[in-house]
């Protein structure tokens, strides 16, 4: 007997992209599940994979097509179950599937494994007990990622994300942090941000963290300190190329849960989705904790 698998389409992913792919996408499912188990439906407005995914029968695949967004809503839906998650990466963002493998699959190649590929187990994240899959950023990321929606309509692109982190630059007051694990404080002082991961890479892939692995049961933390616009600007190169890592002002860690405590609100994003900015953010690494469909049989 074959898996029921439901393809979640999100037409607003990869920015419009799915939406115009639609009937070429319908028409690849149909031809390779080759019977009645593949079931598709295509989201009306934000959340509603969430609920596709809720609605899935147990045991079954939930197949995210989409982006990061996509995969966030559909493993909103599924966390704490015994569903898989597939993912069909057609976004702007594809992180998650970065950090399981898929993000180079060609359409067909993604389509045949999200029906037939594997299912294995990744570890799961949980930040005040909202479910994760690659990474929670909070702070300077975040704000970018938050002005981003404000941006001129006529920006898109890396201009809009340009405008962005130049506004938020503009403005820019560090908020005071404590990183605390246990009982012990692990960083305490000016920060201008922290990312939280599961995966190495987050924002499109910026190797943030580049050891980090989704099957370690462990968070792996970087904690950027003080830095100034200036910093900021000579900083930003070296992520991208994932040339950061021994910068004096990052600090990295290892472990299965951590408090992120500041002395205001502070802006989070969780798989580029974001989070209403608050005082604390309690992290926590569920080992497994995700069965993901991936490639090999």
């Amino acid at each position: 007997m074959k898996n029921h698998t439901t393809f979640v389409i999100n037409p607003a992913a990869g920015r419009g992209r799915v939406g115009r792919m639609l009937r070429q996408l319908e028409a690849a499912i149909v031809r390779h599940a080759q019977s009645s188990d593949a079931e598709i439906v295509v989201t009306q407005a934000p959340g509603h994979a969430t609920q596709i995914a809720q609605r899935a029968a147990p045991g079954s695949r939930v197949v995210a097509v989409g982006g990061d967004g996509t995969v966030h809503e559909v493993l909103r839906g599924i966390a704490g179950s015994d569903k898989a998650i597939g993912v069909v990466p057609i976004g702007s963002g594809n992180d998650f599937a970065r950090m399981v493998g898929l993000h180079k699959l060609p359409l067909e190649a993604a389509l045949r494994t999200a029906l037939y590929g594997a299912v294995r187990s990744v570890d799961l994240g949980v930040v005040n007990h909202r479910p994760f899959g690659a990474s929670l950023g909070i702070g300077f990321d975040a704000a970018v990622a938050r002005k981003a929606l404000s941006a001129p309509t006529f920006l898109r692109g890396m201009p809009r994300y340009l405008y962005s982190i130049f506004a938020v630059l503009r403005e820019l007051e560090l908020p005071n942090l404590e990183l605390i694990q246990g009982n012990q404080v692990l960083y305490q002082g000016p920060s201008l941000l922290v990312a939280l991961m599961n995966g190495s890479t987050y924002g499109g892939g910026i190797p943030i963290v580049p050891d980090a692995l989704p099957t370690d049961g462990l968070i792996s933390a970087a904690v950027a300190g003080s830095f100034s616009r200036l910093g900021v600007v000579g900083i930003l190169p070296q992520l991208l190329m994932g040339k950061h890592v021994h910068h004096p002002r990052l600090h990295f860690f290892h472990g299965t849960e951590f408090v992120v405590r500041f002395d205001r609100p502070v802006p989070a994003h969780s798989d580029g989705e974001l989070l209403e900015p608050s005082h604390e953010y309690r992290v926590q690494m569920i080992p497994g904790g995700l069965r993901v469909v991936q490639s090999g049989a």
